[in-house]
């Protein structure tokens, strides 16, 4: 039994086959080529006879002796080995040279520059490919006019506007009436590791209402609870016509075991898939190589539920990478495969696809089993032929063979254009049309914030980096000049959040309780390398506070008497006069005072000395519950208690949450200015904020809002046992301010720079300890 190849040497078999259209007007040998690279594909061709169909829900999920395919093990051997090969190489520098040598490599900027594509990335390009060769939307779906499409582990959204940009453009759906809904881990969920969250949120920030993160706010498809909730929350779709599941790991560490590694989270999102898909619906998944026998089990049970199962590299998939797409249409509806279906989504979790094997090997027939062998060896032969290819070239190349490679690649970005009928779509018809500044563009313009990313270097190094301490891995990457240079008085006094804000949308404010924060590990408001490099510092001392580091007695950080003289020039009436006002001070009133006495403009108040809150958070203890309850409650004491002209001075360890940064955003609607001074007089680690010219006009709207978050972080800390001192209670506040105000305006900038310099000096002292 043989499969139906990618080079139009076949009759389709059914109507939904892929469609192949010429190629561009080049000379034969680059169209032979051109043709061959948009035809990487292989599909699965049932038997007449049913052979095909789902095995028992009896011997799913069972424990059975664990299968290894020989042939498809060979393959896996065979591929490691020539991947080996690039362990010496400069990641950076290997990138470089695939990106020259790739045949697609310039079709992303052709589609930006002639189609205006919004979020134009290599996987916007990937998708609209697939949505080209496939027939993915089913005719019925289009005759009502109406189509619905679920996106799984979607970041940054790439698959959406691929699809917006088709059905606005093309003529058989630029009538239908689409609708979609998306899932990923949420990007601004604190937890959330970096190494797994896509940060970039262009398209999240203006469409959040329509992505799905979950009661626990986390994003987790992975977990049971979110998967029946996320059917719940597209329960108001008459039907699901579409569903898209493009997630992956960071394998970059262990790139020999990534088929593995990646597939619970594939298991997770076909069974999602087959919950949420209605009858004749399409799935797309990406999935890498397919050697191991969770892959053959997971191919075998999407062919017995689809009537069509292809496995595809787009042309737009470096060709020297694992990856590829199995693309199934006309879901057979899954009242066929309820039983199997109730016991995976019972299973369902992380460990789905560690524990047992989804099928026995007897259960798997030897034809699908042919087949598949033969698509694994067909794709493993085009990824080694490239990877060699490659390494022949990396060595040294022609200047012919240089032009030659242009020329296919022009050739290749034009027959794009062409076979896919890619039109220009004007920006007002883009998903995202809003003025919102997302987070992923903010940077810290004029304030250096040091090198944007570590170099990568190559396999062999950074497996050697990660045998070295946190302190000889910052030594050695891009930002140690930056991070051991010493504080000047002058760092961060450009950076000001001019105020009073106006149009915040108090009414609209509502507060999002979900799972305690177990550490801060991602955060929009700060540089995520310098958060990595202290989060790895806080693992390594658990023990340590940050906050009795000692002092860098090279530092030059600015006193009391000089912020407070500050504070006191910018306290002038509207007439120029100088009116003697109150500054409230939250912090030690030894450091403070003496200074105070000396400023007739101020008179200085220290309503608490109380601390913050200790127990090994460190700098990153602003995600710790009774930290926020602090911090709420020293900025509703502040708001009560000022007057017209005032200011306030508080230290903040820092302002890495959504719940601390909503509470500078409250300041910035009550004051004429807001700076920050990093390090604090102290020497020590975090910041104070320079409040200056109080506004009361905001106070109505905003004190009841900080009340109730008060009063609901309040009593999610009832729970705590002072004896054992872990709090019973399992939830904290997240968020009360939406995530469109936060990313709106300066304070994005404002609490980048601000945490970034107060992370840099906080390392500087403990490289300096």
């Amino acid at each position: 039994m043989r499969m139906i190849s990618g080079n139009g040497t076949r009759k389709k078999v059914c109507s939904q086959q892929p469609q192949v259209s010429s190629v561009s007007s080049c000379d034969a040998d680059a169209s032979t080529e051109i043709k061959s690279l948009f035809s990487k594909f292989r599909t699965y061709l049932k038997p007449s006879n049913e052979e095909w169909c789902s095995p028992s829900a009896n011997v799913a999920l069972r424990p059975h002796a664990k299968v290894e395919n020989c042939c498809l093990q060979a393959l896996k051997v065979s591929l490691n080995a020539v991947k080996n090969q690039l362990s010496d190489k400069n990641i950076e520098v290997w990138h470089n040279h695939t990106n020259s040598t790739n045949r697609a490599g310039k079709v992303i900027a052709t589609v930006r520059s002639a189609a205006n594509a919004e979020i134009c990335t290599q996987a916007w390009c990937k998708f609209y490919e697939i949505l080209g060769t496939f027939n993915l939307l089913s005719e019925e779906a289009l005759h009502s006019g109406e189509l619905n499409t679920v996106h799984l582990c979607e970041a940054p959204g790439a698959f959406i506007s691929a699809l917006n940009h088709y059905v606005k453009t093309c003529e058989r759906t630029r009538y239908c009436d689409w609708s979609w809904a998306a899932n990923t881990l949420n990007p601004y969920h604190e937890a959330n590791a970096g190494g797994t969250t896509i940060a970039d949120d262009r398209l999240i920030a203006n469409t959040l209402p329509w992505w799905f993160f979950g009661s626990d706010n986390t994003g987790d498809i992975m977990l049971q609870k979110h998967l029946l909730e996320l059917q719940t929350f597209v329960a108001n779709m008459r039907r699901v016509d579409l569903v898209t599941a493009d997630g992956s790991f960071d394998c970059q560490e262990n790139p020999d075991e990534q088929e593995a590694l990646v597939s619970p989270l594939h298991y997770c999102e076909v069974t999602a898939a087959l919950l949420l898909l209605s009858r004749g619906g399409s799935f797309v998944l990406k999935m890498f190589t397919l050697y191991e026998h969770s892959s053959v089990c997971l191919l075998y049970l999407l062919n017995c539920c689809f009537r069509s199962v292809s496995v595809f590299k787009p042309a737009t998939s470096k060709a020297g990478n694992s990856e590829v797409y199995v693309v199934c249409l006309h879901y057979d509806h899954k009242e066929a495969v309820r039983p199997l279906l109730s016991k995976l989504i019972r299973n369902y979790g992380p460990h789905l696809a560690e524990r047992e094997a989804l099928f026995p090997e007897s259960s798997i027939p030897p034809s699908f089993l042919a087949q598949h062998e033969e698509l694994c060896t067909y794709f493993h032969t085009l990824q080694v032929e490239t990877i060699k290819e490659n390494l022949r070239l990396f060595e040294g190349m022609s200047t012919e063979r240089r032009e030659r490679l242009n020329y296919i690649r022009d050739c290749a970005a034009q027959e794009y254009l062409q076979r896919f009928q890619v039109r220009f779509l004007p920006r007002s018809r883009w998903i995202s049309r809003s003025a919102i500044s997302p987070a992923y563009c903010h940077g810290s313009v004029g304030r250096p914030l040091g090198p944007k990313k570590q170099a990568a270097g190559s396999f062999n190094e950074r497996r050697e980096l990660q045998t070295l301490s946190w302190k000889e891995r910052v030594e050695r990457g891009c930002h140690a000049d930056w991070i051991q240079r010493h504080c000047r008085e002058t760092d961060g006094t450009d950076c000001v959040l001019r105020g009073p804000l106006s149009g915040c949308h108090m009414d609209s404010w509502y507060i999002v309780v979900g799972a305690v924060l177990p550490a801060v590990r991602n955060s929009p408001f700060c540089a995520g390398v310098l958060l990595n490099y202290l989060t790895e510092a806080q693992l390594a001392s658990a023990e340590r506070d940050f906050n009795q580091v000692l002092p860098c007695d090279a530092c030059h950080t600015v006193s009391a008497a000089s912020i407070l003289s500050d504070v006191a020039s910018l306290c002038t009436d509207n007439n120029g006069t100088k009116t003697k006002r109150q500054c409230m001070v939250f912090g030690s009133r030894s450091e403070w005072d003496a200074s105070g006495s000396q400023i007739e403009e101020l008179l200085l108040t220290f309503p608490s000395e109380s601390s913050y809150p200790q127990g090994g958070h460190g700098t990153l203890h602003d995600g710790a519950p009774a930290y926020q309850h602090l911090f709420v409650s020293r900025v509703v004491m502040s708001l009560q208690r000022l007057t017209s002209g005032d200011a306030l001075l508080l230290l903040v360890p820092s302002a890495l949450t959504r719940v601390s940064a909503a509470l500078v955003l409250c300041l910035h609607a009550c004051f004429r200015s807001i700076k920050f001074r990093c390090p604090p007089p102290s020497g020590g680690v975090g910041a104070v904020l320079v409040c200056a010219g109080f506004c009361p006009s905001a106070v109505a709207q905003i004190l009841p809002v900080l009340t109730e978050v008060q009063n609901c972080i309040g009593e999610l800390l009832k729970g705590e046992d002072s004896s054992q001192r872990q709090r019973a209670c399992d939830k904290q506040v997240l968020q009360f301010v939406p995530m469109e105000e936060l990313l709106n305006g300066g304070l994005t900038d404002f609490l980048r720079t601000m945490n970034s310099e107060i992370m840099r000096h906080t390392l500087h002292l403990l490289m300096q300890a």
